[in-house]
């Protein structure tokens, strides 16, 4: 039986593929997938959580530092807290067995926790007029949004925060 050679080829989109690159596939080694995982270490939610209790910290020292007023620190360290005990909450139920049985309820535990996330995160907000004295809402506000954007950071930099082994 003949082989016949292949052929150039386009998809249904129309867009054109070179067949050269069908003949170089080859499926990946057990050492292949190591060299990839170092490249792109996965990112623990944890490290997240903590980067961000570190940047609330932060935050709030930083606002004491420059205002001279601890209320202000309170409520920037409310702020912070208020990002905080939601993404440990959240953490903690996407890490638990039961949203990991299967796609289905990884997509559901996913979007049930990121739902506790959001409804606790407003309900933390709302109850801080009544548990920080004089409360400066635009410190609150600021160590809010700086340590929710910690995300961000994290991901960008995710070899520091996730050393080779």
């Amino acid at each position: 039986m003949a082989r016949i050679p292949p052929q150039d080829f386009e998809d249904k989109d129309g867009d054109k593929h070179d067949a050269k690159g069908a003949e170089d596939f080859r499926p990946l080694t057990a050492e292949d997938v190591q060299k990839l995982r170092l490249q792109q270490p996965l990112l623990s939610i944890w490290r997240v959580v903590l980067a961000q209790v570190l940047v609330g910290l932060a935050v709030a020292a930083l606002t004491w530092l420059f205002t001279g007023r601890v209320s202000a620190a309170w409520s920037a360290a409310y702020g912070g807290l208020a990002v905080v005990v939601p993404a440990a909450l959240f953490a903690r139920g996407l890490t638990s067995k039961a949203t990991t049985v299967n796609s289905g309820t990884a997509v559901f535990g996913f979007l049930l926790w990121e739902m506790v996330k959001i409804g606790l995160t407003i309900a933390m907000l709302y109850a801080a007029i009544w548990l920080v004295k004089d409360l400066s809402w635009p410190a609150m506000l600021v160590g809010l949004v700086i340590t929710m954007k910690v995300y961000w950071v994290v991901f960008a930099w995710r070899k520091v925060f996730h050393p080779v082994a």
